[in-house]
This record gives C-alpha cells, sequence and structure tokens, in this order.
C-alpha cells in the first residue's frame, strides 16, 4: 500500500507529477483523496455512520472514522473513488446516487505523517439496516451510527460523549452488537473545521429530502 502511486499538486492545486504514497506522506505533497459519509434519518432523527478501523492499521488505528474514504490512485478519476466504499464496507454505490459536498484541503502534521489532501468529500443517503455491510478486515472491523447532533456538540466539547451503536466484528468473524458512549479521542483526529463543514453540508442536503 505504501508503494501506491499518487498525483501530487502545488499549493493551487496545479499537478506536478506522481510519487509513492510513502513519499506523499513523509514529504506532504498535495494529493487527492475520496470521503464518502453515510447518514441516514430515523425518528426524525439524522444519524451519521462511522467505520471503526482495524486494530491492525498503521495510521489511528481502532478509531471511529468516516463511513468510507481511501486515496484517488495515479490512474484514477475522482469517480473511481466508489470503490472504497465496496472495498472497505461492502456497499455498492454509483458515482450518479452521491451527493457532491464539498472538495477541501484538508492537513494532518504528525510526527511520521504529514497528510496534505484535496479532499472529494461525498453524501450517500443511508437507510438500510446493519446487516448490509460486509467489512473488509484488514481495513475496518466495525460500524456504527451516531446522532448527527449529538456528534456535533462532542466536536465542539459542548459534551464529553455521545452513544455510538453498531457492531463489530470478532478475530472469529462473529458480530458482536455496540452500543457504548465514546468520547472525543474515540474518533480519529480530524480537524475540528472539517467535521463542522460536514456536518453543515449534510443537514443542508438532509433538509433539502
Amino acid at each position: 500500500m505504501e508503494q501506491e502511486v499518487l498525483r501530487i499538486f502545488d499549493e493551487n492545486q496545479n499537478p506536478i507529477g506522481t510519487a509513492s504514497r510513502a513519499e506523499v506522506h513523509k514529504i506532504g505533497h498535495w494529493h487527492e483523496t475520496f470521503h464518502c459519509w453515510f447518514a441516514g434519518i430515523e425518528n426524525d432523527r439524522v444519524y451519521l455512520y462511522f467505520q471503526l478501523r482495524s486494530k491492525e492499521k498503521k495510521d489511528y488505528p481502532n478509531l471511529f472514522d468516516i463511513t468510507a474514504a481511501g486515496h484517488i490512485l495515479a490512474h484514477e478519476t475522482i469517480e473511481d473513488g466508489t470503490r472504497e466504499v465496496e472495498e472497505e464496507i461492502g456497499i455498492h454505490v454509483s458515482f450518479s446516487e452521491l451527493v457532491l459536498l464539498d472538495v477541501m484541503k484538508y492537513c494532518v502534521s504528525q510526527t511520521d505523517l504529514n497528510d496534505n489532501e484535496i479532499a472529494h468529500v461525498y453524501f450517500y443517503p443511508f437507510n438500510l439496516s446493519f446487516e448490509a455491510f460486509t467489512l473488509q478486515k484488514e481495513e475496518v472491523s466495525g460500524m456504527v451510527r451516531a446522532d448527527l447532533h449529538s456528534f456535533r456538540e462532542l466536536i465542539s466539547s459542548r459534551r464529553s460523549s455521545l452513544l455510538v451503536e453498531g457492531f463489530e466484528v470478532d478475530q472469529d468473524d462473529t458480530r458482536r452488537t455496540i452500543q457504548t458512549e465514546v468520547d472525543k479521542t474515540g474518533f480519529v483526529p480530524h480537524e475540528d473545521a472539517y467535521y463542522e463543514r460536514v456536518l453543515d453540508l449534510i443537514e443542508e442536503k438532509m433538509k433539502r429530502k
């Protein structure tokens, strides 16, 4: 995976060549990613769906994250990003079913990671049961949902935890129901501004339905 080849860009999003994923994250080259958020309505409440990253992941293991996301490879178009949804969580979606939320410049800097993304962020209306998910064990070990309003309060530190519900897959491939309180440290530390922007846009799209 570290040898995957990605397109790289300058600060103005002009293409400047290609580089391996390892080099991209070491040097901090701008590169394209695909983010897909699932959300659904039940009893007049909007729920967001989060994947639980595998304990074996190099980055952010065992934390809750965007429903499905990944890198756009050098030979791919943005439409090819839909493969991430089917690969990671087993839901087939066509690009025409997705709603573009925004294209965001997104940055994370840590000791061994300089992640500068041009993130193409999409929304998918989802109202099926958790049984619909089939997980890629190497990447994802569970799926949960949480009330969007409560998640917003968590991100803005207006509450200390929120309830998530869903399932986790054990080592023997048995699904175990999850219903627990999770604080902010249980989620991948995307920038608060990123989360706020995504939540605003999802709420806006849901109101139009």
